[in-house]
C-alpha cells in the first residue's frame, strides 16, 4: 500500500501528539502519526502519580490526564493516526516503511518527518551486574506497568539500584501496595533523579538513600533471595568491607535512560556521543534536511512538559519547512565548556530565530553558587546565575536575538563559571 503525506510524525507519545497539534495549528493538514503501541499517550498511560503538567497547563494532572489533553487535541483537529504500526524504515529521501495487522505493508512518501521515539531503559545486561540470574529483576518502567496497568504486584521485599526518576517513584509506589522497599543504591555520589521525588518518595517514607553504591551480587536459584550493595570509590570500584546484605525477593534497575534511535542511526542522522540523540539545529531539524527530531529521543527529560515545548517548536518547523520557510544561513557552532555535559540544539543559524533561543543542558556534578556564561571570542556575551544545579536536572537559558547579534565567531561557548570569577 502506497501513501502520501505532508507531515509523518513517527511515535504517538507525548511529544509526537505535541508536534502533530502544533503542525496542524500552523497551516498543515496532512499529517499522519504511527504509534506502535495499542493507545496514543505513551509511557504516561502507565504514569499514574502526579506531577505533570505545571509548566504546560498550570496544574497538576497524572500521567493519563496529561495525555488525555493532547489526545483530545489530536482528535478535535482530526489527525490521522495508526496504532499497532511498526516502523520498518526511515529514508533518507523521506519514504517510511511500516507495517501492521490491518494495513499490511506501506510505503508512506512524506515531504516532512517527526522523529519522536522516545526512549528506553537500560538493562542487567547493560551494566553487567554479577551474581545468579534469577526471577525477581525488573527494569523501574516495567514493573510500574505490571502495578499500574497490567494490576500484578512485582514483590514484597525490594532494593532498588539507581535513584533516577523512575525508580525514586516506584519506591514510594510499591511502599503504598504494601511492599517494604528496604534501600536505594546509587553509584554516583549524587541522585539523578530531581530533588522534588527524593523528598517525597524517599524522605517522607524513610526510605534510605546509599550515595556511592552499588550491588555487587545477587542470590538466589529460582527467585531473588539476597542482594549485597557495597560502597564504591572514586574510580567506581567496589570497597571490600563495606557490603550491606538484604534479603529480599525483587531488585529493581533504575539505571539510565537511552534515546531510542535504532531507526535515527539507520537513516545516516548524525547522533551526538554526550546525548545518545541526533545532533539537531535551531529547528529541531537533525543532520538530515527535512527530518525533525524531539523529545527523549534526542536527549532525556526530567519534565514532560519540556517535552511539549520542544515538540511544539518541531512541529511548527516542519511545517515552516513543507511550506518552503526556512531561512538558509552559515551556522554556529556551540561546543560545552567546564562542567557542561552537552548542550541542545548543538548548532544554530540567526536567520531562523524569531525572537530568542533557548539552550537546553546539563552539567556534570552539583553546582552551587555559580554562574552559566555563553562566550563568543573569550568574550562574555551572557551569563545566568545558579544557585542550584544537579546532573538530575535539566537546565535551560534563554538567548535573545540581540545577545546572538554579538557574536563575532563561527562558534560560542557555554561553561559553568564559580562566582567570584
Amino acid at each position: 500500500m502506497n501513501m502520501k503525506y505532508d507531515l509523518v510524525v513517527v511515535g504517538g507519545g507525548p511529544a509526537g501528539l505535541a508536534a502533530a497539534v502544533e503542525a496542524k495549528k500552523n497551516g498543515i493538514d496532512s499529517i499522519l502519526v504511527i504509534e506502535r503501541a495499542k493507545e496514543l499517550g505513551g509511557i504516561l498511560q502507565q504514569c499514574i502519580h502526579n506531577g505533570f503538567g505545571l509548566h504546560e497547563f498550570k496544574e497538576e494532572l497524572t500521567g493519563p490526564e496529561y495525555a488525555q489533553r493532547f489526545m483530545d487535541q489530536l482528535f478535535e483537529l482530526n489527525i490521522e493516526y495508526k496504532l499497532d504500526t511498526m516502523v520498518l524504515e526511515v529514508s533518507e529521501n523521506k519514504i517510511v516503511q511500516a507495517i501492521n495487522s490491518v494495513d499490511g505493508y506501506m510505503i508512506i512518501e512524506a515531504k516532512s518527518i517527526v522523529l519522536t521515539m522516545g526512549c528506553r531503559e537500560r538493562t542487567r545486561g547493560a551494566i553487567a551486574i554479577p551474581g545468579d540470574r534469577p526471577a525477581g529483576i525488573f527494569t523501574a518502567g516495567a514493573a510500574q506497568r505490571y502495578i499500574n496497568m497490567e494490576g500484578y504486584m512485582v514483590g514484597k521485599r525490594v532494593v532498588i539500584l539507581g535513584s533516577g526518576d523512575i525508580g525514586l517513584i516506584m519506591a514510594r509506589r510499591l511502599t503504598l501496595e504494601g511492599a517494604k522497599v528496604l534501600a536505594v543504591a546509587e553509584l554516583m555520589p549524587f541522585s539523578g533523579g530531581l530533588m522534588r521525588n527524593i523528598v517525597q518518595c524517599l524522605e517522607d517514607y524513610d526510605i534510605p538513600l546509599y550515595l556511592s553504591h552499588t550491588v555487587v551480587d545477587i542470590i538466589g536459584k529460582d527467585r531473588v533471595e539476597k542482594i549485597i550493595i557495597a560502597k564504591v570509590d572514586e574510580n567506581k570500584k567496589a570497597i571490600p568491607g563495606t557490603e550491606i546484605e538484604y534479603e529480599c525477593d525483587t531488585l529493581l534497575l533504575s539505571v539510565g535512560l537511552i534515546p531510542e534511535n535504532d531507526i535515527s542511526r539507520a537513516t545516516g542522522i548524525k547522533i551526538d556521543p554526550r546525548t545518545s540523540g541526533p545532533v539537531v539545529n535551531e529547528l529541531m531539524e537533525t543532520s538530515i534536511e527535512g527530518i525533525f527530531a524531539s523529545g527523549n529521543v534526542v536527549h532525556v527529560h526530567d519534565l514532560v512538559d519540556f517535552v511539549s515545548i520542544e515538540s511544539r517548536k518541531a512541529g511548527k518547523s516542519a511545517a515552516k519547512y513543507i511550506k518552503g520557510e526556512v531561512a538558509d544561513g552559515e551556522y554556529i557552532e556551540i561546543e560545552t565548556g567546564n562542567g557542561i555535559g552537552y548542550t541542545v540544539p548543538q548548532k544554530f543559524r540567526i536567520e531562523n530565530i524569531e525572537k530568542n533561543l533557548e539552550l537546553s543542558m546539563r552539567v556534570r556534578q552539583i553546582y552551587k553558587n555559580v554562574k552559566i556564561v555563553v562566550k563568543s571570542n573569550d568574550f562574555v556575551i551572557h551569563s545566568v546565575k545558579k544557585n542550584h544545579m544537579a546532573p538530575g536536572e535539566m537546565e535551560k537559558i534563554t538567548l535573545s536575538k540581540t545577545v546572538l547579534g554579538k557574536i563575532d565567531a563561527k562558534k560560542i561557548v557555554v561553561e559553568v563559571v564559580e562566582e567570584d570569577k
